[in-house]
């Protein structure tokens, strides 16, 4: 039998020669004088050999442990070189099917059944906070302690809500991965029961008292963040769009800036309708803008003029606007005390309930109408659709430069906002 000495001794020579072991084993020096292990072995008949590896990396105990397995597994009928080879396809296997792979996959095979902000907030999110964490790992070694721990940092920012969607999303793509082969059961099953429970279901916090809202915007602009976010919130309170569309806003879907009609032109893919009618133009939304809606977006032009999304992500230009980045400028104003009383989505809230107190002091009842073609509460009906589009704009301007004069009254231009990257 060899001995280490005499492997560690071997040089190259004119040709290859080897040094056998037993049962088969045997050492191969090159003429360069590399060593490398193999086994010969018969298997149907044919002889053949098995490479187990580089001689010192791979030790003279280590090889014949490796031919006892072998011999173990031609025993029971099997060839060890097509069960090496399926072992290394599987390692390869798993290496590129890491779990940001099996999420990438699963998105675009649901894309076709989603709506484009709905998708892109899909993907925003778990490349936000998932990723990071489990993005890299093989799918099948991401377990329930490794997934929980990346929900548990979402649930220490306060994104209860998003943990959760966080966790179903994740969900989806371990069924994808377990459909396909690639592992077995759901984590993300496992930690449903460990998450923090979701708020309880209702509106969502507004404030409704206009000198409330007033000095949330005075605070929000007194914070230490990019202009961009402030004039993402001051687009959401002068427009009341949902913030969805305000992130997913691109510069053509502007008109008329420079004009005495300006609008915004939301097509029907952005807004919250079912699936079938956001390719419906019928649907699309009309925003007149105000004068001060118009500042807005002009003062954020040479920040974001060159880019398709007129509020893009921080970290990804061409993206739009992370679905937390005004939510998260409103926690931090004025050392937090507008956690749990007013959020993106309540602008909504506050310009329907001031404005209808509006219209009921100055006894004009049939604003209530208009004020709901504002906020595009419309039905699902072709014909009512098409009317709505284009109903009322007219006094649907003079509403919009109202509730801009008064919620507006005494804030600085939008410009404003500015002067401390131009110093």
């Amino acid at each position: 039998m060899l001995t280490d000495i005499q492997a560690k001794k071997a040089k190259g020579a004119d040709k290859p020669y080897k040094l056998s072991d037993s049962g088969g084993l045997f050492l191969l020096v090159s003429t360069t004088g590399n060593r490398s292990w193999r086994l010969k072995y018969r298997f149907g008949q044919k002889e053949k050999l098995l490479t187990f590896g580089a001689y010192p990396d791979v030790t003279l105990q280590r090889a014949r442990e490796l031919r006892d397995a072998a011999k173990a597994t031609l025993r029971e009928g099997r060839d060890p070189a097509v069960e090496k080879k399926q072992a290394a396809a599987a390692r390869t296997l798993a290496t590129s099917n890491t779990f940001e792979a099996c999420a990438r996959e699963w998105h675009e095979l649901n894309k076709p059944r989603w709506g484009e902000v709905h998708a892109r907030n899909v993907i925003d999110s778990m490349e936000a906070d998932l990723f990071p964490a489990i993005g890299s790992m093989a799918i099948k070694d991401v377990n329930e302690a490794l997934l929980l721990d990346a929900l548990r940092k979402v649930e220490k920012r306060g994104a209860i809500e998003t943990a959760h969607r966080l966790r179903q999303r994740a969900s989806g793509v371990f069924a994808f991965a377990a459909a396909g082969g690639l592992r077995t059961g759901d984590p993300a099953e496992v930690v449903k029961s460990l998450l923090k429970p979701k708020p309880k279901s209702g509106k969502q916090p507004a404030l409704t008292d206009l000198a409330e809202c007033r000095q949330l915007i005075r605070d929000v602009e007194e914070e230490r963040a990019s202009p961009i976010t402030k004039l993402a919130n001051r687009v959401l309170a002068l427009t009341a769009v949902r913030s969805a569309v305000q992130r997913c806003a691109r510069w053509e879907q502007l008109e008329g800036l420079d004009g005495d009609e300006p609008i915004w032109r939301i097509p029907p893919d952005a807004m919250k309708l079912a699936l079938k009618l956001k390719d419906d133009v019928t649907y699309e939304h009309i925003v007149p803008l105000s004068r001060q809606a118009v500042e807005a977006f002009e003062a954020v032009r040479p920040l974001t003029g060159h880019l398709p999304y007129i509020f893009p992500n921080d970290r990804f230009a061409h993206r739009p606007m992370s679905e937390n980045a005004v939510r998260a400028l409103m926690i931090r104003a004025a050392n937090g005390i507008y956690l749990h009383r007013h959020c993106p989505h309540g602008w909504r809230s506050a310009f329907s309930t001031i404005m209808n107190e509006w219209r009921r002091q100055n006894k004009t009842p049939d604003d209530r109408e208009v004020i709901n073609l504002m906020l595009a509460h419309v039905v699902e009906d072709k014909v009512e659709g098409a009317y709505n589009r284009a109903a009322h704009m007219e006094r649907r301007r003079e509403l919009a430069q109202i509730w801009a004069d008064m919620l507006f009254e005494d804030i600085q231009p939008a410009a404003d906002l500015l002067e401390g990257l131009r110093n």
